[in-house]
């Protein structure tokens, strides 16, 4: 079938191509019965923007970007991210505007963003785990390119991440259970929102008397269960573990289960998902709503490249409390 174009239109409404441009974009210049006549039309035939032309003509790429550096192998193993990327999805293609995703090895993003920039692919981008002296964000001021740091709110030396909250429904929770010693698991520690949680795990254990040790692992099960195992090994002093997201609380269960402990031994998880549902036991684990933060992030980004930048609404995290909630 022949593609309906404005031209189209124009020619079986006996109209002009401007006022068949004025009515689709909805800009004035044509009475409201007019409209509505070409948009029926439009809707009729099927009739669909020629995306490409109409960025050009507003030179705008109606892209953005976002670089992982990680296989889409590791990405698909993280349902957290999973569901980020489907609500980031979601989020531009309510505005008309795509979405660029790419996995590139880990240092070649900066080649990627100034290749971008050069051949105006994208009107900005999504930053991911911002790492401790991340070039990334000097390299995009300079190119003029504006960015969002996912979940992060600019502050006047860097990027926050605002994770009280969520800190404090974790020890709390433990707390209120009668733990008083705690090992936490994190991320890797290069990673800024890991060290921003370490500080607030920590000073969250510092105000309810819980003595915390603190060890990294690299976000798989695999790298959990061996930490948690060796840390089982060394004494028997440890109460609750708390695993930086889901698959690492999947591991830490395995290795509790090895040393026969997974029911005398509290997890929790900063990450929820199905596999915390289903796990045996099930996991304890903050629900932090993965697929509407990427809609949010979308919303950030585009109100940015708009010209207004939006504050990032509060976290609104909650804790679901499951069989690993076991107490002290």
């Amino acid at each position: 079938m022949p593609r309906v174009t404005i031209e189209v239109l124009a020619e079986r409404l006996g109209l002009s191509t401007a006022s068949v441009s004025y009515a689709l974009n909805g800009l004035p210049g044509v009475s409201a019965t007019t409209r509505t006549r070409v948009l029926e039309l439009a809707d009729e035939l099927g009739w669909r923007p020629n995306v490409g032309a109409r960025a050009l003509s507003r030179a705008r790429a109606d892209a953005v970007g976002l670089l992982l550096p990680r296989g889409a192998e590791d990405v698909g193993a993280e349902p957290y991210y999973m569901a980020l990327l489907a609500g980031i999805e979601s989020g531009l293609a309510e505005a008309g505007t795509a979405l660029m995703l790419r996995f590139v090895p880990d240092g070649a993003d900066l080649a990627v963003y100034r290749e971008w920039h050069a051949e105006h692919r994208v009107d900005g981008v999504f930053l991911t785990d911002l790492r401790i002296g991340d070039p990334r964000p000097a390299l995009l001021d300079r190119l003029g390119l504006p960015y969002l740091v996912h979940s992060g709110h600019r502050i006047a030396d860097g990027w926050r991440f605002g994770q009280e909250l969520e800190t404090s429904l974790l020890i709390d929770h433990l707390a209120g259970l009668g733990h008083r010693t705690l090992l936490h698991v994190a991320g890797p520690q290069t990673l800024v929102h890991e060290q921003e949680r370490i500080q607030e795990v920590r000073r969250a254990c510092v105000a309810a008397g819980i003595a915390l040790t603190t060890v990294e692992a690299d976000y798989t099960h695999e790298g959990a269960a061996e930490v948690v195992r060796a840390a089982v090994q060394r004494g028997p002093d440890v109460s609750a573990v708390l695993c930086g997201n889901d698959p690492m609380a999947i591991g830490c269960v395995r290795a509790l289960r090895e040393a026969g402990r997974e029911h005398r031994v509290a997890v929790v998880s900063w990450d929820d998902s199905v596999l915390c549902e289903t796990s045996f036991p099930s996991i304890t684990a903050l629900q932090r709503q993965p697929y509407e933060t990427g809609r949010e992030s979308a919303r950030l980004l585009l109100s940015g490249l708009s010209g207004s930048w939006r504050e990032p609404e509060p976290s609104s995290a909650r804790l679901v409390i499951r069989e690993t909630s076991v107490p002290a």
